[in-house]
């Protein structure tokens, strides 16, 4: 049976997660290993490590590394500790392999420590672009330490290959935040505003920012709020941004605008997948910087307006309006996106992530993949061009 150890650092990759751990538990010759780190270990962002047990997961190891700090040196140091602490998670729990999600420096970390000890890493999520932000260079790097690859789209895993990975280790799956689509009954409008204890206007629009690590400071956030003030009549739902650079910053001033409009204001730390897809499928809009906007929001047939550069270079929906980080703009794209000519636009939009069978299929290629070889090798496309399209 195959240990797979699989590492969690936020409530957003968590979901990402969820049905393929679900998945290895319910596999016969899989075991599934957990390993929470990060945010999920955090009273500041809501200990959601509870949220993990309360969903009926058996946690492993806790390995804490998210200082109190949110700048580049707390950062890097907090790596420092992620480094040393999944060296002895993975020394007691001996895996066959870790599985890893996206970009974020607490998978870098545990990556780090995999690779040294020679356990073969499956990453979920490469190939993908974040030109504003160093997870960028993360999820690359991540990638290059891998063996196993299984990504959420075909130009994600050409961009893989071109990276010198085997094609024959790279798979095209879609992305596992969709498959909470064909999997989870979602709250009505009436149990979802009771949940939050909030009543939705018209609009409602769903707000998550996170800081831009490069490129852009924190400080745009307030072009958002300002736009936002141009729609006095719009109810607002705030998530919290993750535990970034600067991200205690954007905190400080959502609760700040939260006090000052009270009356149609709501910020949550996590709203939790189920609430936070039920919002998605109510709400008129989703406005922020956040990858949801992007994955999971078309399958809505929501309007997305991304903010600025931190998702630079993802695939794009025809619901998604990209504006940069000024109040006018942004108060015209919300416009666009509020009109009857956009929602007929969104209403036929293709989501290019996927249909929502991902999990399955990253479970299957886990029972089926023979650990025996593990030698990688570069993989030039120079010579092996006809493999891209195979």
């Amino acid at each position: 049976m195959k240990k797979i150890c699989t590492v969690t650092g936020t409530r957003a990759e968590y979901g990402l997660l969820y049905w393929v751990m679900k998945g290895i538990e319910q596999s016969a010759s899989l075991q599934l290993q957990l390993a929470v780190t990060g945010m999920h270990l955090s009273p500041e962002f809501g200990l959601t490590y509870k949220v993990i047990e309360q969903d009926g997961f058996a946690i492993d190891a806790k390995v804490e590394i998210l200082l109190s700090s949110d700048t580049p040196v707390g950062i890097a140091k907090s790596i420092s500790l992620g480094v040393s602490g999944f060296a002895d998670v993975f020394a007691r729990l001996s895996p066959d392999m870790a599985l890893v999600l996206g970009d974020r420096y607490e998978m870098l970390a545990a990556v780090q420590a995999a690779y040294v000890m020679g356990i073969p890493i499956a990453h979920i999520a490469g190939g993908e672009t974040t030109e504003g932000a160093i997870d960028e260079g993360m999820r690359h790097a991540i990638t290059k330490m891998s063996w196993l690859h299984f990504v959420s789209a075909e130009p994600y895993r050409k961009r893989v290959i071109q990276l010198g990975e085997d094609p024959k280790r790279v798979f095209c799956t879609g992305s596992t935040g969709l498959d909470y689509l064909t999997r989870m009954k979602l709250l009505s409008r009436e149990e979802l505003q009771k949940e939050l204890g909030f009543s939705f206007g018209r609009p409602t629009f769903l707000v998550t920012y996170h800081p831009a690590t490069l490129g852009e400071p924190s400080s745009t956030f307030a072009a958002v709020l300002h736009a936002l003030d141009r729609f006095p009549e719009a109810s607002i739902i705030f998530t919290y941004p993750n535990s970034d650079a600067n991200g205690r910053v954007i905190i400080s001033m959502i609760e700040e605008y939260v006090a000052e409009n009270e009356n149609r204001c709501r910020a949550f730390v996590s709203l939790g997948q189920l609430r936070y897809l039920s919002a998605l499928s109510q709400v008129d809009l989703v406005l922020g910087n956040s990858s949801s906007g992007l994955t999971e929001a078309p399958s809505f047939k929501v309007p997305t307006i991304n903010v600025g550069d931190r998702q630079k270079g993802r695939l794009r929906a025809n619901s998604v309006i990209d504006t940069t980080a000024e109040g006018g703009e942004i108060a015209k794209a919300i416009r666009k996106a509020l009109s009857s000519e956009f929602k007929e636009v969104t209403a036929h939009t293709i989501n290019p992530y996927g249909e929502g069978n991902a999990s399955d299929a990253i479970v299957r290629l886990l029972e089926s993949i023979n650990l025996g070889e593990r030698q990688k090798v570069f993989y030039n496309i120079e010579f092996n061009r006809r493999d891209l399209h195979e």
